[in-house]
């Protein structure tokens, strides 16, 4: 087993680990860096073909000091316009076209495991490499946090999974599918089902479906003062979300509230059209589940439902205890509120060094860290950090 050391090691090659890279890359105090993990692999391999992005173009950028790399520059580089809402295979080349801009490098091997040393922190590979790291910056995504009902969550993939585990949904032609959830994962995923030639049904718990955009008239009227351009929670409140180390100042009575109401299940207007002809049932939760060949479905309006498979579009719940890559000796110095790192200013949690962003970033920073109209803050707030302490150390 050989080992090496660096200053930083970035877990994770996704929007946020890509733009934490680009500004340290760039930094005064330019560490020796490391990247690990595949570029934008949850995108290409966790989410359906045919998806279009929620987020706004302006709240969909990768991040760099100077702005460069935008959508726009990437859409004026490419020379061909992408469509609105942007498709997710033109967000994937994105992260692509700004990963080559930025020049950051990146090592496709897999974090295996990272455990406190005497120098900082231990990084383990999937070959077993060893790496020495002094700062550890986790930027590992959501895929490790995927929501399973209890009822369900020991079923065979076969027969039940989460609308995560799947790149292409075609698979699923002629087949009867059960979408259980109300949000924007719930409903697209059911959109591109049915497009693929499933019989679909929605099972939702909310007393109705919540379309974001239906009614335009304040985006299009007075968008620009009561929606910040990451548009992220409802009017007036949008613009607090958008200030994370503002929100995290908020006393948190208050803040929970709004940031619960940011996140709330909703799916874009523009999937209303594309829906017709979905069976949509709402006030309804799963009771009973049993399985033969089929997956048998108890609601709690007494009915059931024989399908041949259950798509859970039940969101991800975060607990960085479900990352395997975090040590447990190393966990147990992570001070967690509910699942969540309790993180300081720059994102960096109890033990020194090791920082969170993305996700694992929303309980201390507020909702923004859930979406990619984050990664801009947060990447400047930890690439401030890190270089002061590389700086130091040096």
């Amino acid at each position: 087993m050989s080992s090496e050391r660096c200053e930083v090691a970035i877990v994770g090659a996704g929007p946020y680990g890509l733009s934490v890279a680009a500004h340290l890359g760039a930094s005064t105090v330019s560490p020796h860096l490391r990247v690990f993990g595949e570029p934008m692999s949850f995108w290409r391999k966790n989410m359906p073909m045919g998806m279009w992005l929620r987020s706004p173009w302006s709240a969909s950028n990768l991040s760099d000091p100077d702005r460069r790399h935008t959508l726009d520059a990437y859409e004026h580089a490419r020379g061909v316009p992408i469509q609105r809402p942007i498709p997710l295979e033109d967000f994937i080349d994105y992260g692509r076209w700004f990963q080559a801009q930025a020049r950051v490098e990146v090592d496709s091997r897999t974090v295996r495991r990272v455990e406190p040393s005497d120098a900082g922190f231990a990084v383990w590979l999937d070959d077993d490499e060893q790496i020495r790291a002094d700062v550890v910056i986790v930027a590992a995504g959501i895929g490790a946090f995927a929501a399973r009902p209890p009822r369900l969550a020991e079923f065979p993939s076969a027969l039940v999974s989460h609308s995560s585990d799947h790149g292409d949904l075609t698979r699923f032609k002629n087949h009867s599918v059960a979408v259980v959830g109300g949000g924007q994962s719930a409903i697209e995923s059911a959109v591109l089902l049915k497009e693929a030639g499933a019989d679909v049904e929605v099972l939702a718990r909310g007393s109705e479906i919540r379309w974001l955009g239906r009614s335009a008239g304040l985006h299009r009227f007075a968008g620009r003062i009561l929606y910040a351009p990451s548009d992220v929670g409802p009017a007036g409140v949008s613009w607090i979300v958008a200030a994370p180390g503002a929100f995290r100042k908020i006393p948190r009575p208050i803040q929970d509230p709004l940031a619960k109401r940011c996140i709330r299940a909703a799916a874009s207007g523009w999937l209303v059209p594309r829906i017709e002809g979905v069976r949509i049932t709402t006030a309804t939760t799963i009771e009973s589940a049993r399985t033969n060949s089929h997956v048998e479905l108890g609601l709690s309006d007494g009915t059931k439902r024989e399908v041949d498979h259950v798509l859970l579009a039940t969101g991800f719940a975060v607990d960085i205890k479900r990352y395997g890559f975090l040590g447990e000796s190393l966990l147990a110095q992570i001070e967690r509120v509910n699942g969540f790192p309790r993180l300081g200013r720059a994102f960096e949690s109890s033990v020194p060094g090791l920082y969170f962003v993305g996700a694992p970033a929303s309980w201390s920073f507020g909702p923004l860290a859930r979406f990619v109209a984050g990664a801009d803050y947060a990447a400047r707030a930890v690439s401030r950090s890190v270089g002061r302490r590389v700086g130091r150390s040096r």
